[in-house]
């Protein structure tokens, strides 16, 4: 059974980027983070994230070097330059 499409809670998601849940709070207001889904039209609903989405947006953020992930870099970003999650070095 697959867990791709499993919903997590704010607190299950900071725990798995090793955040603290406010700074996953800042990085949404900023529109910085993995993409939430709002579960209410009211203000205070509840978020939540797809395992996915959360995995994916990780996987965007691996580089093969330092370089890579200057200004410089991401202008230049090929797919040679950034390797995926679980990919050897």
């Amino acid at each position: 059974m697959s867990h791709d499409n499993e919903l997590m809670t704010s607190a299950e998601t900071a725990a798995l980027l090793s955040i603290k849940p406010n700074t996953l709070e800042i990085w949404r207001n900023k529109g910085r983070g993995p993409e939430f889904l709002k579960l209410s039209d009211q203000p205070q609903g509840p978020v939540r994230y797809e395992r996915a989405t959360v995995m994916r947006w990780l996987a965007e953020r691996s580089y093969a070097s330092t370089s890579a992930y200057s200004a410089v870099g991401l202008l230049n970003r090929t797919p040679q330059g950034c390797r995926s999650i679980g990919a050897s070095a």
